[in-house]
């Protein structure tokens, strides 16, 4: 009978691996397919870090991630990015401190249910990096935040078959110029966010 299973289990296998096998992803920006982009929900997360009480970094994260990226790889500085974060995805490992942070001491997600980010400017810094300034909103304030953006790869997803290319980006804002200044400076002022966004290709 066991021998039956692993056979089965390495037939299963084999027949499957011809139709997840792919080229390997790109990290050549002059490969990468120009055009208009949606970001994908599922695979996109935006981490945030805080200092606590200068005792740990604490995390946490948003989702639901929706957008558009404008690509042109021969011209990078006329690429366009436009992303909307919905607040009340804010998570955390504790649920009290969630519920916290959704409420009006904090990002206030009834008042200000979503926070933007659309890029004004973009400059390549290296073959595979660029630095993306735009304006961020917060809380009710906008206010210009440049991020750090890294080109993790591109590629035709093998389940899906989109054409879909992923970025990470990462900045550093500080909470009380828009406006969530509780416990400041016990919980720290300066909000670290890391962003890992793919997006798909639109037709």
């Amino acid at each position: 009978m066991k021998t039956l299973l692993a056979s089965t289990v390495a037939l299963t296998i084999a027949l499957a691996a011809p139709a997840l096998s792919q080229a390997p992803a790109t990290r050549d920006p002059a490969q990468i397919q120009g055009g208009t982009y949606a970001v994908d929900p599922g695979h996109t997360q935006v981490g945030w870090r805080v200092s606590h009480m200068g005792f740990s970094n604490y995390a946490g994260g948003f989702s639901d991630v929706s957008g558009s990226l404008v690509l042109d790889p021969k011209n990078p500085a006329a690429s366009k990015l436009s992303v909307r974060i919905p607040v009340a995805s804010v998570a955390t490992d504790s649920a009290k401190l969630t519920g916290e942070l959704k409420g009006d001491q904090w990002l206030d997600a009834g008042k200000y249910p979503d926070m933007t980010f659309v890029s004004t400017k973009a400059a390549p810094a290296g073959k595979d990096h660029a630095k993306v300034t735009g304006d961020l909103t917060l809380h009710g304030v906008t206010k210009s935040v440049t991020l750090d953006v890294t080109l993790v790869g591109a590629g035709t997803n093998p389940l899906n078959k989109k054409y879909t290319v992923g970025f990470e980006a990462t900045g550093t804002l500080k909470r009380s110029e828009f406006g969530v200044k509780t416990y400041v400076p016990l919980i720290g002022d300066e909000l670290h966010l890391t962003i890992a966004g793919a997006f798909e290709r639109q037709d």
